[in-house]
């Protein structure tokens, strides 16, 4: 009868699980669709009004975009997602604000408002300026990734998936004579490109002639490193040697932008400033600049910012001559105690009356430590005229050490 009851409990119970479970699981789940999800995504466009150019772009024109625009950070002004978007010069977006959605929410997003994105790739495709942000929305891979031998890929597939998106910057006819900073302007709705560059930032503090040049891209005998990073960026190959082949001799670094046919600029440093520099040009002779070009004045001095902790010369009263000061645990700006003595003060020795009384502890009996064995007095006489020299010897039937004297006569 008991095992009739237990039965039927646990049928009962088997019975009511489902329904709690299922009553549980409802209560938790709630769903999230496309517009709940893409409901903060600002599609406000704005179109832009810049006075394009009329003449064709330039081969010489193209590079100097690339040159200036590759590499080049700005803030995304609204969110971008993954995948490719057409900007019309001067027009509007494409896709439409439906669509802009739907590619965030399927596709995800490259860049949030406000977050940095950086131009990786700038490419010209007939009358259309492609930029790649953030690696482009296209996995990098070789065409030996299609090969297999043995069923076994010749060459590893990238498994990181793109987080890139890509803009194509579309004029009404033909890409025209356009510069850089009107590509910016272009992309205002989407990028905003107003932000300095360190370059930027620190080509401001230097003097107008050299802000001209830094913004020219070109370079002057007497510019240090950073001039250089800012007029022309990183170079491509860079050399060491001595001057003259000779080992001894100072060593110079050179910096090479460009390749031929191209114009290929050599620029050489000695230690921070540039002594040489070389222009080559296709079907031109080669031009050489040797001369410093710059003005006492327009070199910036090596100065050093105090940061916090450092010491200031001169400051409180303060010695200006930090380093003659031995080392101190004391905060600085913290006075010495009027008894400061300048040196380690160790604590009194509490114990000291004490240890004058304790007697030392005796040697063993025997040991070489045992000077009261060697006070024995000798048996034998001392000769007159003789060099005595007493050495222990040890007994064969005793213990204890006994002297033992050498005689030795000094002379006839």
């Amino acid at each position: 009868m008991a095992t009739r009851r237990w039965v039927l409990l646990v049928a009962g119970f088997a019975l009511t699980l489902p329904t709690l479970s299922t009553r549980a699981i409802h209560a938790q789940v709630f769903v999230v669709g496309e517009k709940t999800a893409t409901a903060d995504i600002s599609t406000a466009f704005k179109p832009t009004s810049i006075p394009l150019p009329t003449d064709k772009i330039s081969e010489r024109g193209r590079r100097e975009l690339v040159r200036n625009l590759e590499a080049e950070q700005g803030f995304a002004h609204r969110a971008i997602p993954i995948g490719v978007i057409s900007l019309q010069a001067n027009g509007d977006l494409s896709p439409s604000p439906e669509k802009y959605r739907q590619m965030v929410y399927q596709k995800g997003q490259s860049a949030a408002p406000g977050d940095r994105i950086v131009i990786t790739a700038l490419t010209f495709k007939g009358n259309e300026i492609v930029l790649d942000l953030n690696g482009g929305p296209y996995a990098k891979h070789r065409f030996l990734s299609h090969i297999q031998l043995n069923d076994a890929p010749v060459a590893a597939t990238n498994p990181e998936r793109p987080t890139g998106s890509r803009i194509s910057l579309v004029f009404p006819n033909e890409i025209p004579e356009i510069s850089a900073p009107e590509v910016k302007a272009l992309l205002e709705p989407v990028i905003d490109f107003g932000v300095k560059t360190s370059e930027q930032a620190y080509a401001d503090t230097l003097s107008p002639r050299l802000r001209d040049a830094i913004a020219a891209h070109e370079v002057l005998v007497g510019m240090n490193h950073r001039m250089v990073l800012a007029a022309l960026g990183a170079p491509e190959n860079k050399v060491r040697e001595q001057q003259s082949g000779d080992p001894n001799g100072a060593r110079y670094e050179e910096w090479i932008y460009g390749h031929a046919p191209q114009t290929v600029k050599f620029v050489r440093f000695v230690g921070d400033r540039v002594t040489v520099v070389e222009i080559a040009a296709l079907g031109k002779p080669v031009e050489i600049h040797d001369k410093n070009e710059l003005d006492g004045s327009e070199l910036p001095t090596n100065t050093r910012e105090i940061a916090m902790g450092d010491h200031v010369p001169g400051k409180d009263g303060e010695d200006p001559a930090p380093s003659s000061k031995p080392p101190s645990l004391r905060l600085p700006g913290e006075k010495e105690p009027p008894n400061a003595q300048g040196k380690v003060q160790y604590p009194d020795d509490k114990d000291k009356d004490k240890r004058i009384d304790r007697q030392p502890i005796p040697a063993t009996p025997g040991s070489p430590a045992d000077t009261s064995s060697q006070d024995i007095p000798s048996t034998q006489p001392a000769v007159p005229g003789a060099d005595q020299q007493i050495s222990p010897v040890t007994s064969p039937t005793t213990t204890t050490t006994q002297p033992q004297i050498n005689r030795r006569q000094q002379g006839p």
